[in-house]
């Protein structure tokens, strides 16, 4: 029986492994030194001055929009196609998430979109630079600076992105990032709060770790005991030790890899040039794009099938894929919570019902990339 191609595998090699048992080893697995190192690493990575691990992506949104201070119901604009947490980080803090539909070429929330939902409540925008392409940062910091707004990036794709020369998570006041399982680096979960603006940084770390004034690691360590204060309400958003030491190591094959999805990317590109499929587009000149997912549109009055039988067919031949994302309008929750209405984000919409992640994998074999396009011609075929 051929083995089932699982969507989103992670590259884990031996490096990863003995970090982590070597950490286990050493008397110390929560928040310590090596969360540190990982933070000192990133910040380096990522071209900024701060970065403050947290326990994932939604955490570091979180914790990030519940920093901005803002007054109860004042409105941040967020894309209309993205995963729920960018939506439920708003919901949280306390401000209304107001929807701006997003670009069909880039799949990136539109600034023509941003500009018409701005409201007199407008306070912040997240944008999300989806699948690793980065947003049009010129348009985009042209309407921050003109309507005197707060910018948080998603960058939960975007570890390797980069526009004209400047990482993605450092156009903003802060940039999220993730370390989930099918990231293009991997702690299992995880992620990352980078910023460069020295007075948001420590309440933002005491505040993802009870709001205590100093952390297990400054208490217990070798030191000797510390008595620590409650300096804020806070929550428990902190990365471990044994998280980090994965970090460190996959931090250190993120251009390797980044090489090999851009392999698999345009091997894709030319299969679908053959179809009548939508295939991202060209990535930008002056540009970087992580290449975290690769979509395609499966549009039943082209090929024939609809999206959920495309990936049922896969699926029983043993090829996994994955939905990013259906538009927020569709859930259940949304709907009733805000009244939104799918037609009223025609491009989210679409995308949200016909696309398709394929695999993109740096544990991608030849012969699994060969198998995978087979596959879908075959599926296509019939």
């Amino acid at each position: 029986m051929k083995k089932y191609i699982t969507f989103g595998s992670p590259s884990i090699g031996s490096q990863e492994i003995n970090a982590v048992v070597k950490c286990m080893k050493s008397g110390w697995i929560g928040t310590g030194p090596l969360v540190k190192k990982f933070e000192y690493n990133f910040a380096n990575y990522t071209k900024s001055k701060y970065a403050m691990a947290v326990g994932s992506c939604t955490a570091a949104l979180h914790l990030s929009l519940n920093s901005i201070t803002l007054n109860k119901g004042d409105e941040v604009i967020v894309p209309a196609m993205t995963f729920c947490s960018t939506i439920n980080s708003v919901i949280h803090s306390g401000y209304k998430p107001v929807l701006a539909d997003v670009d069909l070429n880039t799949m990136n929330i539109d600034p023509v979109e941003i500009e018409k939902k701005i409201s007199k409540k407008t306070k912040a925008i997240v944008i999300v630079h989806f699948a690793g392409r980065p947003c049009n940062m010129d348009e985009i910091l042209k309407i921050v600076k003109k309507y005197n707004l707060i910018l948080i990036e998603d960058c939960a794709h975007a570890i390797e992105s980069n526009y004209k020369g400047k990482n993605c998570g450092t156009f903003g006041l802060y940039g999220c990032f993730s370390f989930y399982v099918t990231k293009n680096l991997v702690t299992a979960e995880g992620g990352m709060i980078i910023s460069n603006n020295k007075e948001k940084v420590a309440p933002i770390k005491q505040r993802a770790l009870h709001g205590m004034s100093k952390d297990a690691w400054k208490r217990f360590s070798d030191n000797g005991y510390k008595h620590y204060d409650i300096i804020d309400a806070g929550f428990k958003y902190n990365m471990t030790d044994i998280q980090a030491s994965i970090g460190l190591e996959q931090l250190k094959k993120i251009n390797k890899h980044l090489k090999i999805r851009n392999k698999i990317w345009n091997m894709y590109q030319s299969f679908f040039k053959n179809y009548d499929i939508i295939s991202p587009a060209k990535t930008d000149t002056n540009t970087i794009h992580a290449k975290h997912l690769y979509t395609v549109l499966i549009d039943k009055k082209k090929v024939g099938l609809d999206r959920d039988k495309f990936m049922m067919s896969l699926h029983k031949k043993g090829i996994g894929t994955g939905v990013h994302y259906r538009s927020i309008p569709s859930y259940t929750y949304y709907k009733k919570k805000f009244k939104w209405k799918k037609s009223d984000y025609k491009n989210s919409s679409l995308i949200g019902d016909q696309t398709v992640s394929l695999p993109l994998s740096p544990n991608l074999s030849n012969n699994d990339l060969d198998r995978i396009l087979s596959t879908i011609e075959k599926v296509l075929k019939n």
